[in-house]
């Protein structure tokens, strides 16, 4: 039996999911910008830009909101997933939130669907590393990175609208830290970095632009 001091019992209410909250209208332009975006990186054409954006301004809860992001990939709204939903299967090396890639003298390479927890730690010596977030799957909105590497170089690439914090980075030594983001400074999501570079350079930037009618 549910204790009578269970407000929520008394009431026969359920707590809400993150999915039927109301959204506001910073929360609609923002998606409607992610969506501009997205057309112009050749995911969506006009008829379904308008189509979405339509949805988007008249989209009430965060579910619904959702609905225009669902198929692109690393634009869902994270407090918007189906309940349902089923997460692809972690990697090797995860646990709970957090992920440790290692290598020495190895290229320690990332692309595609692959799963991001809250917390990567990416430790390499005497090699390179090459993380590209564009088309991950992040488990949360914001991921905190921590870099231990030693003579070599970092490549890490994130989306057009997200944002990058690297001012944790403790040590830069005989080497270099260009980020070369445009992403706005509040973006989401919003990558954290700490940790240390030495001997190589770390380099943060966004996808290239495809340049039409270029031959």
């Amino acid at each position: 039996m549910v204790p009578m001091g269970d407000d929520q019992a008394r009431t026969g209410t359920r707590p809400l999911s993150p999915r039927d909250l109301r959204v506001s209208d910073a929360e609609r332009e923002h998606v409607v910008g992610v969506l501009q975006k997205a057309i112009g990186r050749g995911m969506l054409d006009l008829d379904e830009f308008t189509e979405r954006t339509d949805t988007a301004l008249a989209a009430r809860t965060r579910g619904e909101l959702n609905a225009v992001l669902a198929d692109l990939p690393g634009l869902i709204h994270y407090d918007a997933r189906p309940a349902s939903a089923m997460a692809p299967p972690p990697p090797p090396g995860f646990v709970s939130d957090r992920l440790e890639l290692r290598a020495k003298g190895s290229n320690l390479v990332r692309r595609g669907a692959w799963v991001v927890p809250g917390e990567l730690s990416v430790v390499n010596k005497f090699g390179s590393v090459e993380l590209d977030f564009t088309e991950a799957q992040l488990t949360t909105p914001v991921v905190h990175i921590k870099l231990n590497l030693k003579w070599g170089g970092a490549e890490l690439i994130v989306p057009e609208y997200a944002s990058v914090d690297a001012n944790a980075i403790s040590e830069v030594k005989w080497g270099s830290l260009d980020d070369k983001t445009r992403s706005p400074g509040q973006g989401s999501p919003r990558f954290v970095l700490t940790g240390r570079v030495v001997g190589g350079g770390l380099t943060i930037r966004n996808p290239k632009r495809l340049r039409w009618g270029a031959f």
